[in-house]
């Protein structure tokens, strides 16, 4: 139903850049509408056109996952707005939306815009920056999203891939770079060093100078430690490029899609300044016909 009731933009962040009479002609055309909890707005694919305002309540917008989970991307709330892409380019929907509490939406399609524009042309330019701040917040969240996704592909991949000795390396590797395994073995040596010198009189040396036991003990220490390391090394270069893959792949998409983006912005530049154009061409027909009267 119309929303009618100007009031209600005052408190929607997206509408503050517009003046009075602009809420006003809006509200005349934009659509309230009531969703109740676990209700879905809208899934992938879903066709575009509109975007959506949060007047009460939260929507969380999330990407399906071929496992049956889903990937939170953000919860809409009081204020906020969501679908800003699809208004732009009228294409499907890229993610899902799912009330998670009784809320009530503003839904602003392509003709209430077109109207808003149409009697208010200065009004454009305060959507499109609005629109395009949007834009530029969804883009940051989806580059967050895919690097959440990268990190959880990567350890599902090394879980199967790596076996049980693996895994051991990578165990070993971390306790030996920390530091209390570095004062252990100094601890251990400089006891061990005391004791066979004779020191402490009251132990007897069991590996009198030059200290052959300790030295063939650090040597297959050093040995063990260095095999763990080159196994932990490989496997992080197994990582490495599960990662720039998955990195290179989200990197040709967003080139596509910030390309896609400028062209739709381009268009809907285009549309704008028509509209301004052939508003001009009215103005100066005004003034003429009041004078014929």
């Amino acid at each position: 139903m119309p929303l009618a009731d100007s009031s209600m933009l005052n408190e929607i962040s997206f509408f503050s850049a517009l003046d009075d009479d602009e809420r006003h002609t809006l509200a005349q055309q934009i659509d309230l509408i009531h969703l109740p909890k676990g209700h879905t707005l809208f899934r992938t694919g879903d066709p575009g056109g509109a975007m959506y305002l949060v007047h009460s309540g939260a929507i969380e917008l999330y990407l399906p996952q071929e496992n049956g989970d889903h990937l939170p991307l953000k919860v809409a709330e009081r204020g906020e707005m969501f679908g800003e892409l699809a208004l732009l380019d009228n294409q499907p929907r890229s993610a899902n939306a799912l009330a998670i509490e009784p809320s009530e939406l503003l839904v602003l399609d392509r003709d209430d815009l077109s109207v808003l524009f149409e009697k208010h042309p200065d009004s454009a330019f305060d959507i499109i920056t609005v629109l395009t701040r949007r834009v530029r917040e969804t883009t940051d969240l989806y580059a967050m999203a895919a690097i959440r996704n990268a990190n959880e592909v990567i350890d599902a991949e090394m879980e199967i891939e790596g076996s049980a000795s693996e895994r051991i390396a990578d165990w070993m590797t971390e306790i030996a770079s920390s530091i209390p395994f570095l004062y252990t073995n100094a601890g251990l040596f400089a006891i061990w060093i005391l004791v066979n010198v004779g020191v402490f009189r009251f132990l007897r040396p069991f590996d009198p100078y030059p200290f052959g036991f300790l030295t063939m003990s650090v040597s297959l220490e050093a040995i063990f430690l260095s095999l763990f390391v080159l196994i932990s090394q490989n496997r992080q270069a197994k990582r490495d490029k599960i990662r720039n893959d998955i990195e290179y792949e989200v990197n040709i998409r967003a080139e596509k899609e910030v390309r896609a983006l400028a062209i739709r912005l381009n268009e809907l530049e285009e549309t704008v300044t028509e509209q301004f154009e052939r508003l001009s061409d009215f103005g100066p027909s005004a003034p003429a016909a009041s004078a014929a009267d």
